[in-house]
């Protein structure tokens, strides 16, 4: 909750936050406008990538030999997806924004924008230096950068060069994907009620594909979500095809349904989306079109639930989603110039009770703008 006020000038504002029952890693995304110009200047300023807000080598880790260490990893960048690796060190993912994993090795792990995980390393090999190794994925240019995993007994610092990583390759990345799973053992609380019932048992009430697009309006970069700049009223429930149009999309939905979300990228550009206040369930992603029979590869037993998504170039990636959260949702490209050039949308989410304990109304000193002032 924000303490807003009319005036601003020279106030602070204060959040409070209560956590309530969910477990995991999750990057917190400034929604208002000071906190993102803020957030974005520290990188436009410094073009290049950084572990905990250091370059290259300037993140130091110390380790003592034989402990297990738990890594909560966040992509909080603007645009590029990353690989994450330590050098000699295997990696063991437990948890992913909030779900328990299968707890699957990697030598290397894709993070895409906005994405948060959880690994375990344990510091077993000789007791020397190693770099931690980030580059970024599916991009022109490759930028790199490395922190230093120190053991405690270490009197060597890191050797050389640091370890390559992969770059390009789509169907590696699209396999690892396939293969973050939960871990439908473990205890602990679940999103939307896992623990009641099973989220690939439940009917499908409605469909809506979503396609990205980039274009010029009226001399201007723009992106769109349905070839709309962000149409009053509903947003259609599938691409229409066409050119760019200038708008406010909002896409009308009811509460207590179940729904599928296609999101079709059809750009040979990778894209990471993120829908505020819910968890949904990443059931399937491939190359190529989507189409009904595409269902037919979907995971319906134990997809993972969380709140940020890739989709790959000229591929779609398909989500279930239970509106169980009344309100109006923001769901955006994790792209900070898509996102603020129009690749988004609000999700309305209509309940026809008028309790509070299902949606309180509109603050009496929100600051409002455009047509709701």
């Amino acid at each position: 909750m924000g303490n807003d006020v009319p005036n601003t000038t020279g106030k602070n504002f204060t959040y409070i936050l209560q956590m309530k029952d969910q477990i995991g890693s999750f990057y917190y995304f400034p929604s208002l406008a000071f906190h993102k110009a803020a957030a974005a200047m520290s990188y436009l300023f410094l073009m290049g990538i950084l572990i905990n807000g250091r370059g290259l080598n300037g993140a130091f880790f110390t380790v003592e030999q034989g402990k297990t260490y738990r890594l909560r990893i966040s992509n909080i960048g603007l645009e590029s997806s990353l690989n994450f690796q330590i050098d000699g060190h295997n990696m063991t993912l437990v948890e992913v924004e909030g779900t328990h994993t299968m707890q699957t090795t990697y030598s290397f792990l894709d993070i895409h924008v906005g994405q948060s995980y959880s690994v375990l390393i344990t510091a077993d090999q000789a007791p020397k230096d190693y770099y931690i190794v980030v580059s970024s994925r599916f991009s022109s240019k490759v930028l790199t950068t490395t922190g230093v995993l120190h053991y405690s007994n270490s009197n060597s610092p890191v050797p050389g060069p640091p370890p390559g990583c992969p770059t390009i390759e789509n169907d590696w990345s699209l396999n690892q994907a396939r293969s973050i799973r939960t871990n439908l053992s473990t205890n602990g609380p679940r999103p939307n009620l896992q623990g009641v019932y099973h989220y690939g048992m439940i009917n499908i009430t409605r469909t809506i594909r979503l396609a990205n697009s980039a274009g010029q309006v009226n001399g201007k970069q723009r992106y769109a979500v349905n070839n709309w700049r962000i149409q009053c009223e509903d947003i259609a429930d599938a691409p229409t095809g066409g050119g760019i149009y200038l708008g406010t999309s909002v896409l009308g939905t009811d509460y207590r349904t179940y729904i599928e979300i296609v999101l079709e990228n059809r750009e040979r550009i990778i894209q990471s989306w993120h829908l505020d206040g819910y968890a949904f369930w990443v059931v399937g992603m491939d190359e190529g079109e989507w189409s009904p029979a595409s269902r037919g590869q979907y995971n319906l037993r134990d997809a993972v639930s969380r709140c940020t998504t890739q989709v790959y170039p000229m591929s779609w990636t398909a989500i279930y989603v239970a509106l169980d959260n009344v309100g109006m949702w923001n769901l955006r490209s994790e792209f900070w110039a898509r996102h603020y050039l129009g690749q988004q949308l609000y999700m309305r989410v209509y309940a026809t009770s008028t309790s509070l304990r299902d949606e309180y109304p509109v603050p009496k000193n929100a600051l409002l703008c455009g047509k709701a002032k």
